[in-house]
C-alpha cells in the first residue's frame, strides 16, 4: 500500500464540532491518522461534575500522542462569533480549511404536548442553524479547496408518521440539517464542494448513547464510533464533484467500499441484537 492510500487526507485541514468525546472524537483520530490536521470545536472545554467525559483538550492530547496535529477550540456553534473565531483560528494554525464534519447535536425526544419552547429552541438552534451556521462560515475557506467537504451527521428524510409523530422538534431539527446538505449540494456545485449527510445504521456505543438509551443499549446492542469513523473518512476521501447531495448510512458507505464483515465494529452480541437508529424506513418503534 502506498503512502498516499495510508493517507489520503495529507495536507488537508478539518473543523469538526462536538469533537470532544463520541463520534466526533473518532472521526478526529481517524482522520488525524489519514494524514489531516483536526480543529475541534466544542463547548466542553473542562470537566464538570454530572457531565459527559471529554474535553476538546483530551481528545486534542489523543490525536497529538498519536503523531497528528490538532487545535482545541472552546466555543458555541450557537454563537456567530465563537464560529467565527473558530474557522478564523484554525486557518491561522493550518493555513486553510478543506473539509466540516457537523458533529454537535442536541437530542430532545420531548412530544409536542410536553417540550419546553426553550427545548424547542435549543435543538433548533444546534442541529438546524448550527451546522447551517459552521459551514457558511467556513464557505470562503472551502471555496479555494480542491477537496472541500461538507459532511453532516444528519438522518436520511423520512417522512412517515413514526418518527415526526413522537418528537416532532427533535426530527424537525435533525431533517432540517439534512435539508440544509440538499441545499449546500445544490447551491455550491459549480464550485466543487460536495456536502453530504452521514447517519448511522445501528445504534452507536457513545457517552451520549448511554446517559440517553442506558447500558444495555450502548454497551451491548451498538457498534463501536469507528463505524462512523471510517464511513467520513471514505466520503471525504471521494471526489467532492462526483460525490455530492447524499443521505447515507454509515453501513451504506462502508458496504461500497468493500467492507461485508461489520463484526470488528460490533460491541458485544450478534448482528441480530444490534438496535437500529431511528429515521429508517424500515425500522420500527
Amino acid at each position: 500500500m502506498s503512502t498516499a492510500d495510508n493517507t489520503p487526507l495529507a495536507g488537508r485541514t478539518a473543523l469538526i464540532t462536538g469533537g470532544s468525546r463520541g463520534i466526533g472524537a473518532a472521526i478526529a483520530l481517524r482522520f488525524a491518522a489519514a494524514g489531516a490536521n483536526v480543529s475541534l470545536l466544542a463547548t466542553s472545554g473542562q470537566l464538570r461534575p454530572n457531565r459527559l467525559p471529554g474535553t476538546v483538550y483530551s481528545v486534542a492530547e489523543q490525536v497529538t500522542e498519536a503523531g497528528g496535529k490538532a487545535l482545541p477550540v472552546v466555543g458555541d456553534i450557537r454563537k456567530d462569533d465563537d464560529v467565527e473565531a473558530a474557522v478564523a483560528r484554525t486557518v491561522e494554525e493550518f493555513g486553510g480549511l478543506d473539509i466540516v464534519v457537523n458533529n454537535a447535536a442536541a437530542f430532545d425526544t420531548t412530544p409536542t404536548s410536553a417540550i419546553a419552547m426553550k427545548k424547542y429552541d435549543l435543538v433548533h438552534a444546534v442541529n438546524a442553524r448550527g451546522s447551517f451556521l459552521v459551514s457558511r462560515t467556513a464557505l470562503p475557506h472551502l471555496e479555494k479547496s480542491e477537496a472541500a467537504h461538507i459532511l453532516t451527521i444528519s438522518p436520511p428524510l423520512v417522512l412517515a408518521g413514526q418518527w415526526l409523530g413522537p418528537h416532532l422538534a427533535y426530527t424537525a431539527s435533525k431533517y432540517a440539517a439534512s435539508l440544509n446538505t440538499l441545499g449546500f449540494a445544490a447551491e455550491f456545485a459549480d464550485r466543487g464542494i460536495a456536502a453530504n449527510s452521514l447517519w448511522p445504521r445501528t445504534a452507536v456505543g457513545t457517552e451520549g448513547i448511554r446517559v440517553i438509551l442506558g447500558e444495555e443499549i450502548a454497551g451491548k446492542r451498538s457498534r463501536t464510533p469507528a463505524v462512523m469513523a471510517d464511513a467520513a473518512l471514505a466520503i471525504v476521501s471521494r471526489d467532492p464533484r462526483s460525490f455530492t447531495g447524499q443521505l447515507v448510512t454509515d453501513e451504506e458507505v462502508l458496504r461500497s467500499e468493500g467492507v461485508t464483515d461489520f463484526s470488528r465494529y460490533r460491541l458485544d452480541g450478534e448482528e441480530a441484537d444490534l438496535e437500529l437508529s431511528f429515521f429508517l424506513p424500515e425500522t420500527t418503534k
